[in-house]
C-alpha cells in the first residue's frame, strides 16, 4: 500500500533520521581536534576578550566636545540627546577602565557592560581631550584586567587583533597586520595628530576605546579612529602613551605637561607649500636654566629624532614627550648647521609658577588673584602687552583656549602651550571679552 503522506513530511522525517544517525555515529577518523584549530589569534582573543567592555554614555549635545570628531563621526545637532556606544578596556581588577575621551565626553550617565552581561554605572576619574583618553571606575567583582604590552618593539607586518563593540555588537573580533607606527594623521580641521599605530584590522564606529592586541593577547594600543569609512584603515593610540597618561590621570586627575624648556616650530622643505615634506622640529628659543639648556641644545638647532623615534614636526615632538613622561633621559639627535649632533635630554616637571613668569618676562603682564577673576596688576612699559592696549585692572579669563580662574589654572594653561610660538589670552574690560595673540620669541 502506498504511503500518501505529504512529500514535505517524508522529507522532514528523512532529514531528522539522518541527523540522529550522524549525532550517534562515532567521530570521523579524519576530524581535526579543536586544540589543533586553536591558532595564535584564537589564543589572543581568549586572553584579551574578557577584558574588553561595552560603554554607553547618555548626553545632551551642546557642542562638539572632542578634537577627534575631525576624523569621521558627523557632529550631532546642538540640543539633541544622544547615546554614544563605544568600547573600553579593563586595566586594573579594582574596576579601572580606559576608553576614548570622545566616547564619554559630556555624558550625564555612563554604563559599562562586561562580557558576562553585567551593567555597571561608571564614574570618570580623569580625561584628556588632547590625547583622546579617559579613565573610568566601576564597582564590580571578578573584573579581568588585560595584560599590558609595549609599543617599543612592534614589528611592521606582525599580526594584530582588534576587539571592540562595533555598532553595539559586543566583543566583535577582527584581525590584520600592523601597517605602520608613529603615523601622523591630519584631521579635517587641519590639525595633525602624531604617533598613531596604523592597522588594516577593521575598526568600525563603536570600536573606539577598544583593544588592539598582539598575538600574545597583550594590549598594544587603544583603538581610536578610522579614515576612509568602515573596514579600511584604523588607528590606535600606542600603549606606552596610554600607560603614561593613565598614570597621570589616576594620580593627579589630569595630564601633567613635560618640561624641557624648548620652543620652536615645524620646519618644512618648502615653507610656501602646505604639502611640503617636514624636516623636523626647529628650535627658536631655549629657556635659561632649563633641561634643554643643560643638554646643550641651542636656538637654531633642528631636532630630527628623540628617544629613537623620528621627529618631523613640533606636534610629533610634543607627542613624544607626552609618551615619555618626566624624569626620563632621551637621546636627542639634531642638526646644527652642517653638523649632526647627539645629546642627552632629561625631561622634568615644569617649575612652579612658570606660566606666570613667562607672561611677566616675555609679554609684560603681571597677574594676581582678584575677588572673582584673575586681574592684571601691572603692565610693563614699552612691553608687547602695552602695545596691544592691555591695561591694569583688565581681567584674564582664558589662556590658550583654557578657562582660567586661578593662578594654578593659568600655569597649567601656559605649560601646555610653551613649545608653541605664540600664546592666546582672552581679557575682559567693561564686560566685553577681547582675544589677543602674543608671539613668543
Amino acid at each position: 500500500m502506498l504511503n500518501r503522506q505529504p512529500v514535505s513530511t517524508q522529507l522532514f522525517r528523512t532529514v531528522a533520521s539522518l541527523v540522529l544517525v550522524a549525532s550517534s555515529s562515532p567521530v570521523r577518523a579524519d576530524a581535526v581536534p579543536a586544540t589543533e584549530r586553536r591558532t595564535p589569534i584564537v589564543a589572543a582573543v581568549e586572553r584579551a576578550g574578557p577584558s574588553v567592555v561595552n560603554i554607553s554614555a547618555e548626553r545632551l549635545v551642546q557642542r562638539r566636545t572632542s578634537i577627534f570628531d575631525d576624523f569621521f563621526w558627523p557632529a550631532p545637532r546642538e540640543g539633541a540627546r544622544t547615546e554614544s556606544l563605544g568600547s573600553g578596556v579593563v586595566i586594573d581588577a579594582s574596576g579601572v577602565v580606559v576608553t576614548n575621551d570622545h566616547v564619554v565626553s559630556g555624558a550625564s550617565r555612563i554604563f559599562v557592560t562586561t562580557p558576562d552581561g553585567r551593567e555597571l554605572e561608571a564614574d570618570v576619574l580623569g580625561a584628556d581631550t588632547e590625547n583622546d583618553l579617559a579613565i573610568l571606575k566601576v564597582e564590580g567583582k571578578g573584573l579581568r584586567p588585560i595584560r599590558l604590552g609595549s609599543a617599543s618593539d612592534l614589528m611592521i607586518g606582525e599580526t594584530v587583533v582588534a576587539i571592540g563593540n562595533p555598532f553595539g555588537l559586543s566583543n566583535s573580533v577582527t584581525s590584520g597586520i600592523l601597517s605602520a607606527v608613529h603615523r601622523p594623521v591630519r584631521g579635517e580641521g587641519g590639525r595633525t595628530y602624531s604617533d598613531f599605530l596604523q592597522t588594516d584590522a577593521a575598526i568600525n564606529p563603536g570600536s573606539s576605546g577598544g583593544a588592539l592586541v598582539n598575538v600574545l593577547g597583550e594590549l598594544i594600543g587603544i583603538n581610536t579612529a578610522i579614515v576612509g569609512g568602515a573596514n579600511t584603515i584604523g588607528f590606535a593610540i600606542p600603549v606606552d602613551r596610554v600607560k603614561r597618561i593613565a598614570d597621570d590621570l589616576l594620580r593627579f586627575g589630569e595630564v601633567k605637561p613635560v618640561w624641557t624648556g624648548l620652543r620652536g616650530t615645524t620646519l618644512s622643505a618648502d615653507r610656501k607649500r602646505a604639502s611640503s615634506r617636514n624636516l623636523g622640529f626647529s628650535v627658536t628659543y631655549v629657556y635659561p636654566g632649563s633641561p634643554a639648556e643643560k643638554a646643550g641644545i641651542a636656538a637654531g638647532d633642528l631636532i630630527v629624532s628623540a628617544g629613537g623615534t623620528p621627529v618631523d614636526s613640533r606636534e610629533a615632538f610634543d607627542t613624544l614627550l607626552t609618551s615619555a613622561g618626566p624624569d626620563r633621559n632621551l637621546k636627542v639627535e639634531l642638526k646644527r648647521g652642517k653638523r649632526d649632533l647627539a645629546v642627552s635630554l632629561r625631561t622634568s616637571r615644569a617649575p612652579e609658577n612658570l606660566g606666570v613668569d613667562v607672561l611677566r618676562r616675555e609679554i609684560g603682564l603681571s597677574v594676581t588673584r582678584g575677588k572673582k577673576a584673575l586681574i592684571i596688576s601691572s603692565v610693563a612699559r614699552n612691553s608687547v602687552a602695552e602695545r596691544k592696549g592691555i591695561q591694569r585692572g583688565d581681567a584674564v579669563v582664558a589662556v590658550n583656549g583654557m578657562q582660567v580662574n586661578s593662578l594654578e589654572d593659568l600655569n597649567r594653561a601656559m605649560e601646555r602651550g610653551l613649545s608653541r610660538s605664540s600664546v592666546a589670552v582672552v581679557v575682559v574690560r567693561g564686560g566685553y571679552p577681547y582675544t589677543l595673540s602674543f608671539a613668543l620669541d
